[in-house]
């Protein structure tokens, strides 16, 4: 039996090197341990031109790098400088955060590494536990910060998530390590920062171990969002088709998994910024509902004969107000631009309509009064009439309709009119709406 193999270690890994204490202690152990391996590693640090000391940090930190590689350490400096600024009334610490994470992948991958170590410890986990509950979050808010997690082609690491600020703290003291203070730590204008000097010196004096616990609150939350999670996903195979979501068969689910298929399938379908209040909206109204919309950021959700679709909002250039000739006597995709879609000419060997007619279309808009004839035997009746009869749901009506010889000849949803497939020529050609 062959021995199983080991995983090489990497040849190099990064650390996110703010210059603070916690990261300046993580780059400094790493490449302690690191170094003896044949690994090196390399210190990302990110200047956010949100303070003044900005330029100091990132000096700072390049020189202590430095003076460690010159010490014979394998550690090797990369530097970020963000453009621009948070936009008027967006959050500084969002900004922040989302602008940061984009400059630690690019530098990772201009280094050639593929693991990210965080500094995140103990406090910090217990603090985001907090913070989400406070926000009201549910078992994936409350599941705070993971301590690995891969994504952009990374795997991120945060080794000293179970690890007490103090231990960190005396590593710093024991090697006299330099070290930054960020005044932003302790600004009341940040959730964060209130937390921790108002609340959390009051929390712990009066719970010894709110740390620890809120630590386990965190692994146990994760678990649940996993497993609640597994289960959503076994209901959207179920539940889900390519038109949206069967809510018959949703409401066959008991109340929690109705919730947790709604968040996954929302989460899918949305745009990040999705209100979450539009769960509870849901599992409120949705049961009793039966045609009925929901605003959803820049979507919306619509129920329209059982199904749950989401669409996307019309934008004010998606109307004509003004007929448009159009020529469709050959085969192709033609554009039919404002409407948002494509009608494709196809040759037809029976039915259809006669090419030539087509020469000289126009595309017009609805302005009612139009009668359509979807069956040879029927009567032809208001086109609203025939979109009710076929299914057609209300968001699906406002699209161009085609007009030849003075006659309606096609409508998007049902088709050509009866009595055009009587007229006498060929070649034929028959019509296709693509959305």
């Amino acid at each position: 039996m062959n021995a199983p193999q080991e995983t090489a270690p990497p040849k190099r890994l990064a650390v996110a090197a703010s210059g603070g204490i916690d990261s300046t202690a993580l780059l400094h152990a790493t490449a302690r341990l690191a170094t003896p391996l044949g690994i090196e590693v390399h210190a990302l640090h990110v200047h956010h031109g949100l303070q003044p000391q900005a330029d100091a940090w990132m000096h700072g930190v390049a020189a202590q790098c430095r003076r460690w590689a010159g010490s014979g350490l394998a550690v090797v400096f990369h530097g970020h400088r963000l453009a621009g600024a948070p936009a008027r009334g967006q959050s500084e610490e969002a900004w922040a955060r989302r602008e940061r994470y984009r400059a630690l992948v690019s530098m990772a991958h201009e280094a050639g590494c593929d693991v990210v170590l965080l500094a995140q410890h103990r406090r910090d986990q217990a603090e985001t536990v907090l913070l989400q509950a406070l926000r009201g979050a549910g078992p994936a808010g409350l599941a705070a910060m993971p301590a690995r997690f891969e994504r952009d082609g990374i795997l991120w690491l945060r080794p000293w998530l179970a690890h007490p600020r103090e231990a960190i703290e005396a590593y710093v003291r024991h090697w006299r390590l330099r070290v930054v203070l960020d005044p932003s730590n302790v600004d009341a204008r940040f959730a964060r920062s209130r937390l921790r000097t108002q609340v959390w010196p009051a929390l712990q004096a009066a719970f010894a171990d709110a740390e620890v616990s809120l630590g386990a609150v965190a692994r146990q939350a994760a678990l649940a969002h996993a497993l609640e999670s597994e289960v959503a996903s076994g209901d959207l195979a179920t539940c889900v088709d390519a038109d949206g979501l069967d809510v018959a068969a949703w409401l066959k689910l008991s109340e929690a998994r109705r919730h947790a298929l709604l968040r996954l399938w929302l989460a899918r379908e949305l745009a990040p910024g999705w209100p979450q209040t539009l769960v509870w909206r849901l599992l409120r109204e949705l049961p009793e509902a039966k045609h009925a919309r929901w605003p959803a950021g820049a979507a919306e959700l619509r129920l329209y004969r059982g199904c749950l679709r989401v669409l996307p909002l019309p934008d004010a250039t998606r109307h004509a107000s003004q007929p448009r000739a159009i020529d469709l006597s050959r085969p192709g995709d033609y554009s039919l631009s404002p409407w948002r879609g494509r009608l494709r000419v196809e040759p037809a060997k029976e039915g259809g309509v006669p090419a030539a007619a087509l020469e000289h279309a126009e595309l017009r808009p609805r302005s009612g009064g139009e009668r359509f004839q979807r069956h040879a035997l029927g009567p032809a009746r208001s086109l609203k009439k025939q979109f009710q009869d076929a299914g057609v749901p209300a968001w699906e009506r406002d699209l161009p309709l085609l007009w030849a010889r003075g006659d309606l000849v096609y409508v998007p949803g049902l088709g050509l009119d009866a009595r055009v497939r009587n007229w006498p020529g060929r070649p034929r050609v028959r019509l296709q709406w693509l959305p």
